[in-house]
């Protein structure tokens, strides 16, 4: 494995390198009642409506709002230090996937910057959160099924590690995951499974928490 840069990663400046993913400043201190646009949800179909609703509903109702959040992207950080990757997220699956926990390269490290915002159409999260476990994915090519992916050739991600946010209503409500340009050792997938699934734990203790701040 190559070695990736030892300064601690902060999340990047304004601007990024051609070719990075569409971003999106979500920086936001309005911790209010929110509402999902209504134009968005009339595209989906009638069981992703309901769960779309319910997760805004959830999230209004726990005082969460979906916007880049500082404690998340402190969890991002954690978890893709812990496991030694270069990218961590906290992802909530709204009309695009939300990213309000971010942690990634710095902005002059050569690697591809990300923003806050991506398809529901991209990516494994949207795997994980209708399968509602952890996917490890120590090498996206060792399967033909999460081979072909549109984010595989935007990031050149080698590695995937995602698992669920699920509330104890039983509403998904996103995932955590890490994804890094250089594949896994096999022998590595359960320890950063492991990660991946107790970072997801905390995040939910935080929304949890935040109902009674």
């Amino acid at each position: 494995m190559s070695q990736h840069p030892s300064t601690p990663y902060r999340t990047p400046q304004t601007t990024p390198p051609a070719g990075s993913l569409p971003r999106r400043d979500m920086r936001d201190t309005n911790r209010g009642p929110f509402t999902p646009p209504g134009t968005a949800l009339t595209s989906q179909r009638p069981q992703q409506t309901l769960e779309l609703a319910q997760r805004y509903e959830l999230l209004n109702r726990l005082g969460v709002p979906p916007v880049a959040n500082e404690d998340f992207d402190e969890l991002a950080r954690d978890m893709a230090e812990q496991a030694g990757f270069l990218y961590g997220f906290v992802n909530l699956g709204l009309e695009k996937q939300t990213f309000v926990g971010l942690h990634q390269p710095p902005a002059d490290s050569g690697y591809v910057i990300v923003g806050r915002t991506m398809s529901r159409d991209h990516g494994w999260c949207p795997e994980v959160m209708t399968r509602k476990k952890a996917l490890p994915l120590h090498d996206v090519h060792a399967s033909p099924r999460f081979s072909g992916n549109a984010v595989v050739d935007a990031v050149g991600i080698r590695s995937y590690f995602g698992a669920p946010l699920i509330h104890e209503s039983g509403t998904v409500l996103g995932t955590v995951c890490v994804i890094d340009p250089e594949k896994r050792p096999l022998r590595e997938a359960r320890r950063i499974r492991d990660i991946t699934i107790n970072t997801g734990a905390q995040v939910m203790d935080h929304m949890s928490r935040a109902l009674v701040r």
